[in-house]
């Protein structure tokens, strides 16, 4: 019996995919709208366009572009579909790389006239991420391979920004390390997708390991409560000598600090990782009931919980909102969802940027691509790169190849099921209508031939 099997040029997931996470809750009022609306401000009041197709997000200071307002707006561009804006951020951030192949932190508007040398983590992260969004949503075979630079961005990340030996995450790649580190910028989730896409698991799960050990070091020798950890510490938990030119000597629960529920949040809805849902809880019920709820949140603390900030923004507000997520109190996360929507602030760079990333993750619209999920979903015979995903799936997968080949489906009995050429690009292969199971891809090229495992289920 042949499957059918058709060639597609469009974009994998268009906005709003409105997905519901397999872990934690959502919001019950949730609505892309809301999301949609944001994005059109974030992106009204910060999107600027220079010369040769080249996008900039615009700083606290508007003459300035820095390179975590880059890795943000890569994020919402590859989330939101928009992929001519996408791409002109990506050329700006390889316009002020530097030698280590990151991004400047800092740059003057439209130029590459660098005002801060060198790269901050964070930013790397999140463009990283990005990339492998980019590449699920509209491929790699067009002017720009995704596929290729998010395997370039993130060897530079290991190899530049990851402690040797350790896996402690740097803040910077020319920085820190052991004797100071930032845990606002730990991913874990973003780490378990590089593993995935690069075939890199090993590494990638120690720094998964690595980063939780230190937000537990830092909440348990600090006495913090509610997950209130600090924005600078060492690796051992203890604060760092080297933070002392900080806010608060980077002690305090403060600007940095804030978005670490949002980045252990996704952790826990991607994964499912169970320390993922203990710090994000933590962070929750430290609103719930000590603070009382959202409406109390302020924008800053000691760790010991008690407040040093004066404003009610979206930056805090938000990354509360998405540690409800991995709560169990459906109120308290729709009053915080309704909290956050109210906030208006479309002027300020960090709380309107965070606020929208925040309702990406809250309305189901920040998710994990399908061609990160397993660790041999791309293979390559003679040097021509073959992507197949999702995989497992339930019935559609799509396959990806950057030259004609050849592909035969068996079952475990041996039962050719699909027997086809595939054309250069995105094909998919209908298996809805097969038992569920394990099928066997042969892929044939320029006479190799290679297996691949495909679970149905």
């Amino acid at each position: 019996m042949l499957l059918s099997m058709y060639w597609v040029t469009a974009q994998t997931q268009p906005f709003p995919a409105n997905l519901t996470f397999s872990n934690g809750l959502m919001p019950t009022n949730k609505n892309d709208a809301d999301a949609s609306s944001s994005y059109t401000t974030w992106k009204t009041n910060f999107i600027e366009a220079c010369s040769n197709g080249r996008y900039r997000v615009r700083f606290d200071n508007p003459n300035e572009t820095v390179s975590e307002g880059i890795g943000y707006g890569m994020l919402l561009t590859a989330y939101k579909a928009d992929q001519a804006t996408f791409d002109g951020l990506w050329k700006y951030y390889k316009d002020n790389r530097n030698s280590n192949g990151v991004m400047n932190w800092k740059i003057q508007g439209c130029s590459v006239s660098t005002l801060g040398q060198n790269g901050a983590t964070d930013a790397e992260l999140d463009a990283a991420m990005a990339l492998i969004v980019a590449d699920y949503q509209w491929g790699s075979l067009g002017t720009i391979n995704y596929r290729s630079d998010a395997e370039t961005l993130i060897a530079a990340i290991k190899a530049h920004e990851i402690e040797a030996n350790t896996y402690v995450l740097k803040p910077g790649d020319m920085f820190g390390g052991s004797s100071l580190t930032n845990p606002s910028y730990f991913a874990p989730a973003y780490y378990k997708a590089f593993g995935a896409f690069t075939n890199d698991t090993a590494f990638w799960n120690a720094v998964v390991t690595n980063a939780y050990a230190v937000i537990n070091a830092n909440l348990t020798q600090n006495n913090a409560v509610g997950g209130l950890v600090s924005d600078w510490c060492a690796a051992s938990g203890a604060y760092s000598a080297q933070s002392n030119g900080y806010h608060a000597q980077g002690h305090t629960y403060y600007y940095d600090a804030a978005r670490t529920p949002w980045r252990i949040a996704v952790d826990y809805l991607w994964y499912g990782d169970t320390s993922g849902k203990v710090y994000a809880k933590k962070c929750s019920d430290f609103v719930r009931v000590t603070l009382g709820g959202t409406a109390n949140i302020k924008d800053g603390y000691n760790q010991n919980g008690t407040v040093t900030g004066q404003y009610h923004n979206a930056t805090f507000v938000g990354a509360f909102a998405c540690a409800a997520m991995a709560g169990e109190d459906q109120a308290h996360l729709d009053a915080s969802y309704t909290d956050l929507k109210n906030l208006n602030e479309p002027n300020a760079y960090f709380n309107q940027t965070l606020k929208t990333m925040y309702q990406f993750l809250l309305t189901g619209n920040f998710y994990l691509p399908a061609n990160a999920t397993l660790s041999n979903t791309t293979f390559t015979t003679n040097a021509n790169e073959v992507v197949i995903y999702p995989n497992p799936s339930h019935g559609i997968f799509t396959v990806v190849a950057t030259e004609a080949t050849q592909v035969t489906v068996t079952n475990m009995q041996g039962k050719i099921v699909l027997e086809t050429p595939i054309q250069v690009g995105n094909n998919l292969v209908d298996m809805s209508q097969q038992a569920q199971g394990v099928y066997c891809m042969k892929i044939t090229q320029q006479g190799q031939a290679i297996f691949k495992k495909m679970v149905l289920h």
